[in-house]
């Protein structure tokens, strides 16, 4: 098993939300594997690549096990990528998973989460565990292959929430933090 530490996915900051009734969020999707797309509508990548691989992601797997989200992240032609000329391209684009309009930052061009995430650009795919932690992200294009079995190992991997030692249940069985004592033989005593 890795021993690598992952940091925890920071939360979106979004303005407007399509394609969904209600907002999603890193807590709402615990225990699903993330797909965050990142894209701008006017990137020649994230429409020839990006998208149409998020696409495929959001079909090919169990959506009660992989969750998709675009994240359109706008630092160019800011005037022209407004929420009407976004919500006409999804539609004509048929993009049906939920899509988060980034928010702009205070000053400069990069938007907030954008900058959160430390992306380099559009098309960036993001990965993130059943315990909301960043496990991979690619700037440009990424092999369908080497996606998919990515999210194979991220959906192989236990998905529940790591609790503190002092707040462990007490359970027999051994892991690299150590050996418990089961339950039973505490009550034998």
């Amino acid at each position: 098993m890795e021993n690598t530490y992952h940091p925890p996915a920071p939360a979106w900051q979004v303005d407007r939300w399509f394609n969904t009734p209600s907002p999603p969020s890193l807590e709402s999707l615990r225990g699903k594997v993330i797909v965050l797309e990142a894209f701008q509508m006017l990137c020649p990548g994230c429409v020839s690549h990006g998208l149409p691989q998020a696409l495929r992601v959001h079909t090919g797997f169990p959506r009660d096990q992989v969750a998709v989200i675009g994240l359109h992240t706008v630092f160019e032609h800011r005037e022209v990528m407004t929420h009407e000329a976004l919500q006409a391209f999804l539609h004509e684009y048929r993009i049906p998973f939920p899509v988060g309009v980034d928010r702009p930052a205070p000053r400069g061009p990069i938007p907030q989460t954008m900058r959160a995430y430390a992306m380099q650009g559009t098309p960036t795919l993001t990965l993130i565990d059943r315990l909301g932690r960043v496990r991979m992200q690619h700037f440009g294009q990424v092999s369908d292959l080497v996606l998919g079995a990515q999210i194979g190992g991220l959906l192989g991997e236990p998905g529940t929430i790591p609790m503190d030692d002092a707040e462990a249940p007490a359970s027999a069985g051994c892991t690299d933090e150590g050996c418990a004592i089961d339950d039973n033989a505490r009550k034998a005593e």
